[in-house]
Order: structure tokens, then sequence, then C-alpha cells
């Protein structure tokens, strides 16, 4: 039975990964070391509102996190923005509020703008959707094996841009060795020293892509340092707990594991 398991399985690897040559292939997707990754990992606050920056600088041109309240920015485990900061962050964008008919500047209470272009696929959960589908015949074994997640994905595609463009069907693709097919509509959104950060952080494309990426990484999963935290003790919890069942379980029992072998109790 179990080699029959075992050999279905390797042949479905083997056809899958005959699909994905067919297909053009995965992109090559670098192992970032992030500080969240890990049982004990957590998001590190700076490069939180690093990744915030280049968001706000460049990629909310095109696109949006509609699902991410504004009141998060001060939430602990995120970026940490005091909460005179994010009123004046959130007051610095606007949406069209039906009630009025018109533009109004946004409060903490609000979401942050939707993508500015239908062709712009919105962020907010983009980290936890690329997650596990990158890498050897698309079934997450680099998360499984290397700890390597979309914040991964996302950075090796933003500066994974070769330079080459060609054109299809009037459409303007350019080589990217991360993107699986190696060809992406979308332009190099980092071109290098785009921002300036205030902590003087290097602002190489590769520094920048793991900022924004470990941000988007935080917007897909908002409390992953308290689940970290409730998963850990509980996992202690069940240790101890085990431990006392199992002497529990030896002091119960041997009374009778002593008559069956003839020998009287202690």
């Amino acid at each position: 039975m179990f080699k029959k398991l075992a050999i279905t399985a390797v042949t479905a690897l083997a056809l899958s990964g005959g699909a994905a040559i067919a297909a053009g292939g995965e992109g090559h997707v670098e192992d970032f070391d992030f500080s969240f990754e890990g049982p004990f990992g957590t998001f590190d606050q700076m490069q939180l509102q690093r990744g915030l920056q280049v968001y706000t600088e460049i990629c909310s041109a095109c696109h949006g996190l509609k699902f991410v309240p504004l009141r998060t920015l001060h939430d602990e485990g995120g970026p940490g923005l005091p909460e005179d900061q994010v009123r004046a962050y959130a007051a610095q964008l606007e949406a069209f509020d039906p009630e009025i008919d018109d533009y109004r500047p946004l409060t903490p209470n609000d979401h942050f703008p939707e993508s500015a272009l239908e062709n712009a696929p919105d962020l907010s959960l983009m980290a936890k959707a690329r997650a596990g589908f990158h890498g050897p015949y698309g079934l997450g074994i680099n998360q499984l094996v290397k700890g390597m997640g979309g914040a991964e994905y996302i950075a090796s595609i933003l500066h994974g841009y070769t330079g080459e463009e060609k054109v299809e069907a009037g459409t303007t693709l350019y080589e990217n060795k991360a993107f699986p097919g190696g060809w992406i509509a979308m332009a190099p959104p980092l071109l290098g020293d785009d921002v300036e950060f205030a902590d003087g952080h290097s602002t190489e494309i590769e520094h920048v892509a793991q900022d924004v990426a470990a941000f988007l990484t935080w917007t897909a999963e908002p409390k992953l340092n308290s689940r970290k935290q409730v998963g850990f003790t509980a996992v202690f919890f069940l240790s101890v707990l085990s431990v006392l069942l199992y002497l529990t379980n030896k002091r119960i029992w041997a009374p009778v594991k002593a008559r069956a072998k003839g020998q009287k109790p202690e």
C-alpha cells in the first residue's frame, strides 16, 4: 500500500514538473533572510516604516491596499507610527465619498485607497497569495524546506529585471528572471536611489525591494508576531501536559504491570 502511494506521488511530481517546463518554467526566486522568518522571528519596525515609505512614494501610484485600515499603522508589531503621524499620513490621502459626492481626506478609521489602475492588482494580500506557489512544481517546496514565502517572491520580482524589453501584440514586456515565463508587463518600478530614508539605510534596489516586501508581508499578516507568541505558548503548555500525562499514566498502570509480572507493587 505504502509503495503504491509513494509511486503515485513521484509520478505526480514528475508530471507537474513537466507541465511547468512546458509552460516556460518557474522564475528564479532568491532566498532572502527576513527578520520575521522562523518560529521566533518578528517584524523589524524600522524596515516596515521604510517599506511604508517605498509603497507610498512608488507603489501607491498604481497599486492599492484596500483591505488594510490606516489605524493599524499604529499597532504594536507593525510600523508603530505615533497616532498623530497616522492622522497626518491619512490626511494626505483622499477617496471618493458617495455621501458627499466628492473626494475627502481620509482618517485613521478609513482603509488605504484602492488600486488606481484596473489592471494593477491590490497588494493587501499579495505576499500571502504568493507564499506557497513558487519553487519546484509550484507546490510550495521552497517554503517548506527553506522558509521561502511571498516576501522572497515580491523582492525577487522587484529586482529581477534585466533591462531587456520586447513588444508583443502592442504590449511592451520586460524581461524579469524571477517572473514565471521570464517576461512581465509591469515596467521596472525601482530604478535605484528612488527614495531617501531618514535612517540612512541603503537605497540599492535589492535592499529597497526587501523593505517593501517586508511591509507587504505585514499587510497580509498583521498579527504574525502575536500569532507566533500564542503558538509558542500553546506548544509549551502542551509539552508540559504531555509530560504530566505520561507520568500519570505510568503511576496508574504501575500496579497492573507489576501484577502481570508476578511482582508486588512498591
